[in-house]
């Protein structure tokens, strides 16, 4: 009985692992980050002798029970396994170890892109509106970020820390937006970027979206859209500036007791000599809506 139970003792102490600081393997590197279809290796250390020094991997395991040294390797990793482990059996306590190996297999997105949501056309000045990026085949997702460009400048970014899967995933980001007409021809742009730490590649990978190019629309605006009193001039010729600016563009219409020439009525600006005294009053228009501006045209005495 006393030799059986002293067999269980020794076979409780084979199997019994350590892993951390109480643990004699090395692992160099510790950490990897490796692009998909990259190769990798990492060798495993013993620090006191061994019995058996080995590798755990779903793909290319390997063992030897001669060195202190054994080495993982693989040409071209394409599979989403689990961290490999590094295992040693001891002639002394503790009779086994294990240090799991920190791999980080990433890829970069297929496509990123950008649009509106549930929107299609302009937009409309004032109005919120929804832009979604979406990312597919990303990984690990929980190191991306997703920053939003508007033209060179950084508006919003979107982390994932809070997911953990190592396959390829797809994900998506929502940016706000309230266009003035300020932002008519601005660009949005959507950048996924992985950040892998000091082990990864430097600068992070990027892929950007192609640009989505927003078309503002917005009513028509006057420089000055308080009335104009104009002294005419017998004989001088006389300019009524009724320039807006709006999206789409504005088109224009006069009004006047006094007859306005026909091929000017739809013109920005009125220039002749030959205009009455009155009032003249522009309407700018365009889909959005329609303002008026007055012209009050005064006689005066030519030299007074």
């Amino acid at each position: 009985m006393g030799n059986n139970f002293l067999k269980w003792i020794l076979t409780l102490c084979m199997f019994y692992s350590v892993s951390g600081e109480g643990c004699s393997l090395i692992l160099k590197p510790s950490r990897v980050v490796v692009g998909f279809g990259e190769p990798v290796s990492v060798s495993c250390e013993a620090t006191r002798p061994v019995r058996v020094l080995g590798w755990e991997s779903v793909i290319s395991a390997a063992h030897t029970q001669r060195d202190l040294s054994v080495r993982w390797k693989v040409d071209s990793l394409i599979d989403w396994i689990e961290e490999p482990i590094c295992y040693g059996v001891f002639f002394t306590a503790p009779r086994q170890c294990e240090e799991k190996l920190n791999l980080v297999l990433y890829k970069t997105p297929d496509s990123v892109s950008i649009r509106p949501v549930n929107h299609t056309g302009p937009m409309v000045e004032g109005k919120e509106y929804q832009l979604l990026c979406e990312v597919q085949n990303i990984a690990p997702v929980q190191y991306l970020t997703l920053r939003w460009y508007k033209g060179q400048t950084e508006v919003y970014n979107h982390s994932f820390s809070d997911l953990t899967s190592s396959s390829p995933v797809q994900v998506s980001s929502i940016l706000m937006v309230t266009p003035t007409k300020a932002e008519n021809g601005a660009q949005y742009r959507c950048v996924a970027e992985l950040e892998l730490g000091p082990e990864g590649p430097q600068p992070p990978p990027t892929v950007t979206s192609e640009p989505l190019n927003a078309s503002v629309y917005f009513p028509p605006m006057f420089l000055s859209p308080e009335p104009e009193v104009l002294d005419l001039i017998v004989g001088a010729d006389i300019t009524l500036n009724c320039t807006a600016t709006g999206n789409p563009t504005p088109v224009y219409s006069w009004q006047s007791s006094n007859p306005i020439q026909e091929r000017m009525e739809d013109e920005a600006a009125l220039t002749s000599p030959s205009l009455l005294p009155g009032t003249y009053t522009c309407t700018a228009s365009n889909t959005l809506e329609k303002k008026s501006k007055q012209f009050i045209v005064k006689a005066k005495t030519k030299g007074v």
